[in-house]
């Protein structure tokens, strides 16, 4: 009965997960979609991360890791983390901005409320796809390629992340034209560079240790060739 708790977990946090999306989707900002979306789509985030610690924690509690989870888990965990910043980067969060180049110049440019630019999320799913290519060459070898701890860091870091920029949104328009307004901003954009900065260091890390894999692992033997014709049997 309990082995089957920490699966329906993982299943649940990938509902939680299509529930956050749909609120994203659903929220404009100054257009369409009440502002209490966020207020959801942040508790709803919550809930996700609180399954993700909790079904770890049950399964080596109980002693019930299986492959579904060791497969689910990850998956399930880039699917929300990546969702959040393409949804970021998108056109719900879009607000103008002015750009003066040279005086007089007020031109109007556009650029995100949440500070993601489409740049960092290419930035954090090339990561995620040159990891995953990564483990597949280690399992394919029968070597063990399983998480870091920086990979868990960053992991922490990318979920924090969005939970600043969902609080940033959210009540945006209290601190807006306020002496808070740029310390705020100063936060936001602090958070999301740290997490790139720690992405792009997880990457290196696991880069390290996929080279120090290739070196160690044995030559293939050469073919054989045939004997020449003529030659005796």
């Amino acid at each position: 009965m309990f082995r089957h708790v920490p699966n329906l977990l993982t299943g649940g946090r990938l509902l939680l997960a299509a529930v956050f999306f749909c609120l994203l989707a659903y929220y404009q900002h100054e257009g369409r979609g009440d502002p209490w979306l966020l207020n959801v789509a942040l508790v709803v985030y919550v809930i996700a991360l609180a399954t993700d610690f909790l079904d770890g924690f049950l399964a080596r509690r109980w002693h019930v890791e299986g492959q579904f989870g060791r497969l689910v888990d990850p998956f399930v965990d880039k699917i929300l983390v990546l969702g959040a910043f393409i949804f970021f980067a998108g056109k719900n969060f879009i607000i103008p901005a002015t750009a003066t180049h040279a005086p007089g110049d007020n031109s109007m440019v556009v650029k995100t409320l949440t500070g993601v630019a489409p740049g960092i999320v290419v930035i954090l799913l090339a990561r995620e796809l040159l990891v995953t290519t990564f483990r597949g060459m280690g399992e394919s070898s029968g070597r063990n390629f399983g998480a870091a701890f920086i990979g868990k860091l960053k992991m922490g870091f990318q979920s924090a992340t969005i939970l600043v920029i969902l609080a940033y949104v959210n009540y945006y328009h209290r601190f807006h034209h306020t002496p808070a307004e740029w310390w705020l901003t100063a936060f936001r954009d602090f958070a999301i560079w740290a997490t790139v900065a720690i992405t792009v260091y997880s990457g290196l890390v696991y880069l390290r240790k996929a080279m120090a894999m290739l070196r160690d692992q044995p030559a293939a033997p050469a073919p054989a060739q045939d004997p020449p014709k003529g030659a005796a049997a």
